[in-house]
């Protein structure tokens, strides 16, 4: 199959500089200073190769907490911190990602396949975050990496059958606790309070470039509708397993200052485990962007099951006091 299967139509750009890593995704910017407003030249070539590109990176920016979150404002809305698991108290835009944070309380021996950890920014609710920006402050000399894949370019190489197939399915997305015995009640307890579940098409159209995009989140998507359950789990691992082919995917390795930002509705990442196999410290922080809700090639949108949308931060707190 031929690259130019893979690719889609890259911008010009003429105000930053666009340095591809991989053919399907993930490019480096420079020529930008994210700690002061961009201009509205190099925000507009910004913002066309985060579409192009799906994830991009920003090496050395060292960045504070309201530099961050201004930098987010110029690309969306931010959201609160995290829908489940709290924010920063003088930041409420901002999520800690921390080696030892409560999200990561429950790991323990599971099987591991292919696409173990791999997923889209809380896929469960009815409007997941349109983007995710990350930024590396405390980075181990070795190990931490990171890596995302093109969702695009995995439902570009299903063959045309799968794809019409596909294309008229449902998954379900839920954000729950593990059945595990030995679940944290801490983490538990967060789930339940905000209860995140929702319908999306399988394969979703971007709102701006037009691509089809196999909707896949291994840690949310628990089941397609309508299919029995072995149908159901058949076809997932199948498509989960496609989707992170090596060739759709990205790695980059941190370094402090360093800031990544990637297109939730159109990737998926993949955390780094190894960091738990040393001593070494790891602290990054994140914020999202509000999103909307999903729509299918045959324009039919998502529908929530559970759970109210993840609005802005602003909109997150006010409810939070008048409750």
């Amino acid at each position: 199959m031929s690259t130019q299967e893979f690719s889609s139509p890259r911008s010009e750009y003429t105000h930053i500089r666009v340095s591809p890593l991989t053919l399907n995704i993930g490019a480096e910017i420079s020529g930008v200073d994210l700690g002061a407003p961009l201009a509205p030249e190099a925000l507009a070539e910004v913002s066309a190769a985060f579409v192009d590109w799906k994830v991009i990176f920003f090496r050395g920016q060292n960045l504070d907490h309201a530099q961050h979150v201004s930098f987010a404002r110029q690309m969306g809305e931010p959201t609160i911190g995290h829908a489940v698991f709290g924010h920063e108290d003088e930041f409420p835009e901002v999520y800690s990602i921390a080696k030892h944070r409560t999200a990561n309380s429950i790991r323990g021996a599971s099987m591991a396949r292919a696409w173990t950890d791999w997923h889209t920014d809380i896929t469960a609710a009815i409007n997941p975050p349109m983007a995710s920006i990350l930024r590396g402050v405390t980075i181990p000399p070795f190990g931490g990496d990171t890596l995302w894949t093109n969702l695009a370019a995995a439902y570009r190489a299903l063959s045309p059958a799968l794809q019409s197939f596909v294309e008229g399915l449902n998954g379900i997305h839920r954000f729950e606790a593990p059945a595990e015995p030995d679940a944290k009640k801490d983490y538990a307890e967060l789930i339940e309070k905000r209860r995140l579940e929702s319908v999306h098409p399988l394969v979703t159209v971007h709102p701006v470039s037009g691509e089809k995009i196999l909707y896949v989140s291994p840690a949310f998507l628990q089941e397609i509708e309508g299919l029995a359950p072995r149908e159901s789990q058949a076809l997932l691992e199948f498509l989960w397993e496609h989707s992170v082919r090596q060739d759709f995917t990205v790695r980059f390795k941190w370094q402090p200052g360093d800031l990544a930002m990637w297109d939730n509705r159109s990737t998926a990442h993949l955390a780094p485990s190894d960091i738990f196999q040393t001593d070494f410290d790891r602290q990054l922080y994140r914020i999202t962007l509000v999103g909307e809700t999903q729509r299918g090639t045959d324009g039919r949108a998502s529908r929530a099951i559970a759970g109210l949308p993840i609005l802005s931060a602003r909109e997150e707190l006010a409810l939070a006091q008048s409750s």
